[in-house]
C-alpha cells in the first residue's frame, strides 16, 4: 500500500481527518501512487468496451481525479474529452499528467459537482471510476439522472464495479471494517469525509440504472489477473 513515492501513513491520516474535497487536494500529488487509483488494465478494458480509436465524438469522465481514465478516452474521441472533479488539486494534477496524452481530441477540465452536471445531451460516453463511494445512497438517483441528461440518445454510461464479496473473502471484512470506521469518524468529526466501499455493485446497481431508462449489459472476465472479478457495465440511453 505504501509505495516509496506515495503518501505516508501520516499524510493519509491528514487526508482522512479533512473534508472530502480538502482531503483530495492534499492527496492529489501522490494519488497515482496509491491503491485507490483505478489500475490501467481495468481502464483499458473499459476503453475496449467503448470502441475503436476515433469511434466517438465526445466523452465525459465524472470525478476524473488525476485524469487516468481520460488518457484512455482521448484516443477514442474526435472532438472533446471532458473531466469534471470537485478537487482543484486533482484537476491540477490531471492538467499536468494529460499534457502528453495520446490523441488529438480537445481536453477540457472542469471543477464542479458530480451531482449537478452542467451538460445536456452532449456526450456519447460518460465514465466514472473509483468515485461511487463518494455518492451516498440517497444521492444515487440524482447522480445517475445527471449522467443520463449529459448523454446523447444512444450514448452510454460505462463503469467498472464488482460483485458483492462473500464473508469468506478477505475483502468482505476489510471493506466492512473501513465503512464502519468512516461512519464513526463522520459521526464525531465535521466536516465529513465521504468515502464508502461496496457501492454500485453488480447486479444490485441494475435496477437503479434501468429506473432511469438505461439498457444495461455487464461484461465479466475482460480484465487480466489479478482483476478477473471486475465487472464492466455498459448502460445505454434509449
Amino acid at each position: 500500500m505504501f509505495h516509496p513515492e506515495g503518501p505516508s501513513f501520516v499524510e493519509l491520516m491528514q487526508q482522512a481527518l479533512a473534508s472530502t474535497e480538502r482531503g483530495y487536494d492534499l492527496l492529489a500529488p501522490k494519488f497515482d501512487r496509491t491503491p485507490f487509483r483505478t489500475p490501467d488494465p481495468v481502464l483499458a478494458a473499459m476503453a475496449k468496451c467503448i470502441g475503436a480509436p476515433r469511434s466517438i465524438a465526445s466523452a465525459l469522465d465524472v470525478c476524473c481525479g488525476t485524469g487516468a481514465a481520460m488518457r484512455h478516452l482521448r484516443p477514442l474521441c474526435t472532438e472533446r474529452v471532458v473531466g469534471l472533479d470537485f478537487s482543484a488539486g486533482m484537476l491540477d494534477e490531471a492538467h499536468r499528467r494529460l499534457a502528453d496524452a495520446p490523441g488529438d481530441a480537445r481536453i477540457e477540465l472542469l471543477r464542479g459537482d458530480a451531482l449537478a452536471l452542467p451538460f445536456q445531451q452532449e456526450m456519447d460516453v460518460v465514465t466514472s471510476v473509483g468515485a461511487f463511494g463518494h455518492v451516498l445512497p440517497e444521492q444515487e438517483d440524482r447522480f445517475v439522472a445527471g449522467i443520463v441528461r449529459a448523454l446523447k440518445l444512444g450514448g452510454r454510461f460505462v463503469f467498472a464495479t464488482g460483485r458483492r464479496p462473500r464473508p469468506r473473502d478477505a475483502w468482505f471484512w476489510m471493506a466492512h471494517g473501513f465503512n464502519a470506521a468512516m461512519r464513526v469518524r463522520n459521526a464525531f468529526l465535521k466536516p465529513e469525509f465521504i468515502m464508502y466501499y461496496l457501492t454500485f455493485l453488480w447486479p444490485e446497481v441494475r435496477p437503479l440504472l434501468e429506473r432511469h431508462g438505461l439498457r444495461v449489459v455487464a461484461h465479466e472476465g475482460l480484465c487480466p489477473h489479478p482483476y478477473e472479478r471486475v465487472v464492466i457495465v455498459v448502460a445505454e440511453k434509449r
